[in-house]
């Protein structure tokens, strides 16, 4: 009995060590380097001027980064909450300075033009508008903007508007000293704000966060929501480390912050599902659920390490 209990183990851990190895080998990340044409960004004087770099020192005080894929209907609902924004900031604060970056992920519809043309409308001089040749993937949009980004705090939010701007002032009020704070759909009851999505959203998301917590990340009820804001130095820690492209990108930030111990501050903000979404329900949750998978197992073996 007990030499059979013995071969039932060693046959079960040869199969998880086997699927480990699979995993690992054909669903780890690759990013591809940036081409030179993606140095640069088009502006409302149609003049190609070279990005920012990450490492240098803050101009700016805030940066917003904007992925964008195939969002001609529903980035200018965004980008009016922004300007909406911006001016009853430059009320209260007439110097306040910050940089729009929209990343246009390789869209085969006209989001470029729809951000450049909005901007022009409304002279909105920092708009930086930026064509990637290939698409990357929403997380390797966000990367690519951040890393280029010039301000002293840096946001990166979701194209369809689904998350009031305005809440940005709660972020911004909790990440001081280095912090990272992210906005949540969670315990809106308790908070008097707003949340609005279908049910099948919602136990996804309950699936998906008891994922996370099995695979190590906890105290964060809500990973997946796309408003998120950073200190500079947070920034410089995280995401010149950061090697996934697609969804799960947000679960690595999370990961890089509790390895390097940088503080995460999780604050509800109002949201609202808005139709369009580029998302497979089936197809892209159990690739999240495999990129995760690998993600947690290259950090755990050694096979990607945290630059200094």
């Amino acid at each position: 009995m007990l030499e059979l209990l013995v071969s039932a183990f060693a046959g079960i851990a040869a199969l998880v060590v086997v699927c480990s190895g699979l995993v690992i080998r054909f669903k780890s990340p690759q990013p591809r380097m940036r081409e030179e044409s993606e140095n640069f960004y088009l502006g409302i004087d149609g003049r190609r001027q070279r990005l920012g770099d990450l490492n240098d020192d803050a101009s700016v005080d805030l940066s917003i980064v904007v992925p964008a894929y195939n969002e001609e209907a529903r980035l200018p609902v965004l980008l009016e909450d922004i300007r909406k924004y911006i001016n009853s900031r430059r009320q209260q604060e007439p110097h306040f300075k910050y940089e729009l970056l929209v990343m246009d992920d390789g869209s085969k519809d006209k989001t470029l033009t729809v951000a450049i043309e909005y901007a022009k409308k409304h002279k909105i001089r920092e708009l930086k508008a930026v064509r990637h040749i290939r698409n990357r993937g929403k997380g390797g949009a966000v990367t690519q903007g951040v890393m280029c980004s010039l301000g002293r705090y840096i946001l990166f939010c979701d194209a369809d508007g689904a998350t009031q701007f305005s809440d940005i002032d709660k972020l911004l009020s909790k990440a001081e000293h280095g912090a990272i704070a992210i906005g949540s759909r969670s315990n809106q009851a308790l908070t008097g704000t707003v949340v609005e999505r279908s049910h099948i959203r919602a136990f996804l998301q309950w699936g998906f966060h008891t994922y996370v917590t099995m695979l190590g990340v906890h105290g964060i009820r809500d990973t997946q929501c796309g408003f998120k804001l950073f200190s500079r130095a947070a920034a410089r820690r995280v995401f010149p480390n950061m090697h996934v492209e697609r969804f799960i990108f947000d679960v690595e930030i999370l990961l890089l912050a509790k390895y390097q111990n940088i503080p995460v501050v999780e604050v509800p903000v109002n949201w609202h599902e808005v139709a369009g979404s580029k998302m497979s329900i089936v197809r892209d949750s159990i690739q999240m659920a495999l990129d995760l998978l690998a993600v947690r197992l290259n950090y755990l073996l050694g096979n990607w390490k945290i630059k200094d």
